[in-house]
């Protein structure tokens, strides 16, 4: 069976969103409402766990919230002033309900319930240590390394343990954790996955992305910082900062493609910032066309901004069915091709005769950008150009992100010439490096101590990549083993 996510199936996967509210009676409500808002952040799975004072209660199911945290019976039982949630999209473990956050354990101090966005980069290896040391995984997720690294750990308080387990995994995290004793939310040192923390009425609430304070009525107060622990006891906040200060470098692609756009991000609209990056990609790669068309939804607010600054007037040139959900088809092209069009739909009486600019988030296999191009051909458009409003996509990402081995991404694997003519298009052209850093307020790309994770589009990681880099050495070590052979 085959799901047709057209324009969805080739895109760099949102990795998760989290939610936590303390100090609201019925605390999984509102936090089911925060994931509601947080949806596009991860459609496979989602979790909410509570605490009413005595016992911790926990509901996981696969699919949507809605359907699974919208029935009064789930809420209910999901008791307590205290709450977390996570919607998911794996980028490691398996897909199965035993991955599905909030993870939960029975520690020396009681419960302990975590919330996890991000990828630990060290996991596999720290995981290998632990079970030679007795430990026992009950999933294949990275988030529950970070159990098990508290349960074993010699400090004497909870807090000093927690402290100990995030000071010996490398890569990124946004962490919320329930404890009999409150609530912690946090960031790895380099920030480079989002938090932000608000306020409704007594109630602090700790989400992925300000549009889920705005869901719940919340006051944005500020983000969580870099390296900080923010943690709720008794209706009482208090901060700490145990890491070492290291220069921040958030995550790139949450004003590219993963936020929502009404949503904020370290005091940048994601809306505009997607408008600028469109107006620059204008700038810097110019056509003569007859209309700007986003690929819908991502491309809008790029094309908007193409749009403006290039004098083509912006049309809806696609139409997306927001009414039809995964359709499943059996395999077979006439079919499958059939099943694109629930979805998508090209505007033919707009588009023919017309040259075209089409505006997407990204290209990453290609495949979405032939489908359409090909769409776009046949309704009759007399030029079809491409453009892109992020640079060249050529490494993977290791911190969170779903994203195909290198050898599978398009730039990683073709030049310009050949990547247009893989698509079919009659030119291609995406954001420089450095406009994409103008349209965040930056003059340009810092070398040496740039002010984002771009290691997607430059390669240049800002942790070091323990399970990649041994993974690499020990398929290095099998090629060579096989000549020799």
């Amino acid at each position: 069976m085959l799901t047709t996510h057209p324009f969805d199936d080739d895109h760099l996967h949102e990795e998760c969103g989290i939610f936590g509210a303390s100090g609201s009676e019925g605390a999984a409500a509102l936090v089911a409402l925060g994931l509601h808002a947080l949806q596009h952040r991860g459609q496979e799975a989602a979790g909410i766990t509570s605490f009413d004072g005595r016992d911790f209660h926990t509901h996981r199911a696969m699919g949507h919230v809605a359907g699974n945290f919208d029935r009064d019976d789930v809420i209910r039982a999901l008791a307590g002033d205290i709450a977390c949630g996570h919607v998911r999209y794996s980028t490691t473990g398996e897909t199965a309900l035993r991955n599905v956050q909030p993870l939960y354990a029975e520690l020396q101090s009681g419960g302990f319930a975590i919330a996890h966005n991000g990828n630990i980069s060290n996991a596999m290896r720290l995981r290998r240590e632990l079970v030679r040391r007795g430990s026992i995984f009950q999933s294949t997720s990275d988030t529950e390394t970070i159990i098990h690294l508290v349960a074993t750990s010699q400090y004497r308080t909870l807090l000093d343990k927690f402290i100990d387990a995030l000071k010996q995994v490398e890569g990124a995290y946004a962490l919320i954790v329930m404890t009999p004793d409150g609530m912690i939310a946090c960031r790895d040192p380099l920030g480079i996955r989002p938090l932000v923390m608000g306020k409704l009425g007594d109630t602090y609430i700790f989400a992925s992305e300000t549009v889920a304070l705005d869901v719940v009525g919340a006051t944005f107060e500020r983000s969580v910082e870099p390296g900080e622990l923010v943690i709720v006891q008794n209706g009482e906040l208090r901060s700490i900062r145990p890491f070492d200060q290291v220069a921040a470098r958030p995550c790139i692609f949450e004003w590219v493609y993963f936020s929502r756009p009404d949503s904020i991000v370290d005091d940048h609209s994601i809306y505009s910032v997607r408008k600028n990056i469109g107006a620059q990609l204008a700038i810097e790669a110019p056509v003569e066309a007859d209309l700007v068309i986003p690929v819908p939804d991502s491309g809008v607010p790029a094309a908007i901004g193409y749009a403006q600054e290039s004098g083509i007037p912006f049309e809806l040139g696609i139409i997306r069915s927001h009414y039809v959900g995964r359709t499943f088809i059996q395999p077979g092209d006439k079919v499958r091709h059939l099943g694109v069009k629930l979805k998508h739909n090209a505007n033919r009486a707009l588009i023919q005769g017309k040259k075209i600019v089409l505006i997407d988030d990204s290209i990453v296999r290609g495949t979405t950008s032939l489908k359409i191009v090909q769409m776009m051909r046949e309704a009759g458009a007399a030029e079809v150009h491409m453009r892109i409003a992020s640079p060249p996509t050529r490494h993977s990402c290791f911190y969170g992100v779903d994203t195909p081995e290198r050898a599978k991404l398009l730039a990683a694997k073709l030049d310009l010439g050949g990547m247009t003519d893989f698509i079919h298009a009659d030119s291609l052209a995406f954001v420089s490096i450095d406009g994409l850093y103008k349209a965040l307020g930056e003059a340009q790309r810092a070398e040496g101590r740039p002010k984002y994770c771009d290691a997607c589009f430059t390669g240049d990681y800002p942790t070091t990549l323990t399970d990649h880099d041994e993974s690499s050495a020990i398929d290095q070590l099998a090629m060579l083993d096989e000549r020799v052979n």
